[in-house]
């Protein structure tokens, strides 16, 4: 061999191991999508002999190589940048040179992006079915707790009388909102890119839709290029989980403060003690639900960053966006389980509650829409109660004196205002919708049980759908092996 062969033989097997490709490879993290990546070999192999791209035979081969290889787990495959050229390496070691067909017609780009679509798929309906047992607990909570009177606070300082349900209810509302995000991505995420191939299509007569089918897709991404470098659909998933994780991180926020009042009482199993202090029951899984919210934002800010000004088609930054997702995912989905869990254990002092409803005179507003019924302006209004600064019918009629120059019961009957500073009977006199009162607070529950129950049933039927696609593509698999 000549010198200058010498030195390619050189150059090769330096660029053939050592740190760099260590640093390149994900196939330790690929672990992830290796199922996935499973099933996209099984569809495009199936595809491939229907279209008559690659015989019946050869097909037969490669499936029952794919099988050996699901069989044998991630950790028998072999060396390989990814989990993709691993499975693919395996599959030729069993098959020889033929198996190489099952590269027929596509690129690792489209191929890796359909791995990501189908395992985020379901672990977005994950996330949204720990989203819909946290409802669940709320609304089961806030059905026993319709006429228990609380604070409510703004600033932290007492504002006004509410309820338990009431309460509870506001974050039920919130987490409606959180699935209806969770499924939107879901349907942005769950659109085919196989055949886009690097990102300009193919020369082969490939079938498209036949995959996009046999996977659980909806529908295939229409642009080659977009298909294969689009990377919006993990921005959006990150950005649900983040908003659950935030709903859920201001939940926490409000136990850990009533538990540190004396209002609720967290069960042992979502506490734990002080080291030293033997008095202390610690709201601890709770903190951990409100640092999760900052893990998810962060996911979102590494996705969007590892993404922002990247050329359009593939670059191999995107094998870093991924990550940032699976670490969110797998974190709201725990604190959302831990929220459901602590709520539906929690036991709350409804004495305490009642007790402290009316603090900090916060039955003030009702006074002065009492006032404001009568006739008097708001702002004057505002001004009376704000002067009596008690809540105490004398100093009140004081304060009307004042500034309206007359007793404050020339213009609203004694009983009114009596009832107005009463916190049980604020909280009925406001039965506007959506209001805390309780025949409100009923027929939101109402509302909240029949959007439940609509939910689950969405959720439900993407579920049903991905495994309806995936008893096919094994049936048809079956025919072949």
């Amino acid at each position: 061999m000549t010198e200058d062969g010498d030195d390619a033989v050189v150059r090769r097997d330096r660029f053939s191991g050592g740190p760099a490709r260590g640093f390149i490879s994900s196939l330790a993290g690929d672990e992830r999508i290796f199922a996935a990546d499973l099933a996209v070999d099984r569809a495009h192999v199936v595809m491939l002999a229907e279209q008559g791209l690659v015989d019946d035979g050869d097909a037969a081969a490669i499936l029952a190589a794919l099988d050996e290889v699901a069989a044998a787990g991630h950790d028998a495959l072999p060396d390989g940048e990814d989990v993709h050229e691993a499975i693919e390496t395996a599959v030729v070691d069993r098959v020889g040179p033929a198996g190489g067909r099952m590269h027929t017609a596509r690129s690792r780009n489209d191929e890796v992006a359909a791995c990501l679509r189908i395992r985020l798929r379901d672990d977005l309906l994950d996330a949204a079915d720990a989203a819909l047992a946290l409802r669940e607990a709320l609304t089961e909570t806030a059905r026993a707790n319709v006429q228990t009177t609380m604070p409510g606070y703004t600033h932290l300082q007492p504002a006004q009388p509410t309820t338990l349900a009431h309460h509870h209810l506001s974050y039920e509302s919130a987490l409606r909102r959180d699935v209806a995000r969770l499924r939107d991505a879901y349907d942005r995420t769950n659109r085919s890119p196989l055949g886009a191939a690097a990102f300009a299509g193919t020369p082969f007569d490939v079938d498209r839709e036949r995959t996009a089918a046999l996977l659980g897709f909806d529908g295939v991404v229409e642009n080659a290029t977009d298909a294969a470098a689009a990377r919006d659909f993990l921005v959006e998933a990150a950005a649900a989980l983040a908003a659950l994780a935030l709903t859920c991180s201001g939940l926490a926020e409000d136990l850990v403060g009533f538990a540190s009042r004396g209002y609720v009482e967290l069960d042992d199993d979502y506490a734990s003690t002080s080291s030293i202090m033997p008095q202390k029951k610690n709201p601890d899984t709770l903190e951990l639900v409100r640092a999760v919210a900052g893990d998810a934002v962060g996911a979102l800010t590494g996705v969007a960053t590892t993404l922002k000004g990247l050329p359009r088609a593939y670059n191999r930054d995107l094998q870093r966006a991924d990550p940032h997702v699976w670490d969110a995912v797998d974190a709201v989905r725990g604190a959302t389980g831990a929220c459901a869990g602590a709520v539906s254990t929690a036991s709350w002092d409804e004495a305490a509650l009642a007790d402290d409803a009316g603090d900090g005179f916060s039955t003030a507003t009702g006074v002065a829409d009492a006032l404001a019924l009568a006739g008097v302006p708001f702002r004057t209004a505002h001004e009376v109660v704000a002067r009596a600064g008690t809540a105490d019918a004398e100093a009140l009629d004081e304060a009307a004196r004042a500034v309206l120059g007359e007793s404050l019961f020339a213009r609203v009957d004694r009983a009114v205002v009596e009832r107005a500073l009463d916190p049980a009977e604020s909280v009925r006199a406001r039965d506007s919708h959506g209001g805390p009162a309780p025949e409100a607070v009923r027929g939101a529950l109402d509302r909240a049980d029949t959007a439940l129950a609509a939910d689950r049933e969405a959720v439900a039927d993407r579920r049903d759908r991905g495994d309806r696609a995936a008893a096919e593509l094994a049936e048809v698999v079956d025919g072949y092996v």
